[in-house]
């Protein structure tokens, strides 16, 4: 998909590194936001996110979170496993 075996690497540290643009790291803040139980989206995340992002790309960014959330309950829930779909290259 275009990421570095590196940006992939530093994606629990995306707030503070030096490899994701503030668009991307926004981003990134609006899917824990959406993602991580007893969070929430505030006004301030959301106002960020328009900084970067029209509204047809807010909605589109909102739906993959929401499907990529849905997907995971699903499949947790049924035991299904990973399906491998990314390797690390080399």
């Amino acid at each position: 998909m275009g990421l570095s075996d590196e940006k992939i690497d530093a994606l629990h540290e995306y707030e503070t590194s030096p490899l994701y643009t503030k668009a991307e790291r926004v981003a990134l803040a609006y899917a824990d936001a959406m993602t991580v139980t007893g969070l929430d989206v505030s006004d301030e995340l959301f106002a960020r996110l328009r900084e970067f992002y029209n509204n047809d790309e807010i909605v589109e960014l909102t739906e993959t979170i929401a499907w990529e959330n849905a997907s995971s309950k699903f499949n947790r829930a049924l035991r299904i496993p990973s399906q491998q779909l990314w390797k690390r290259k080399g």
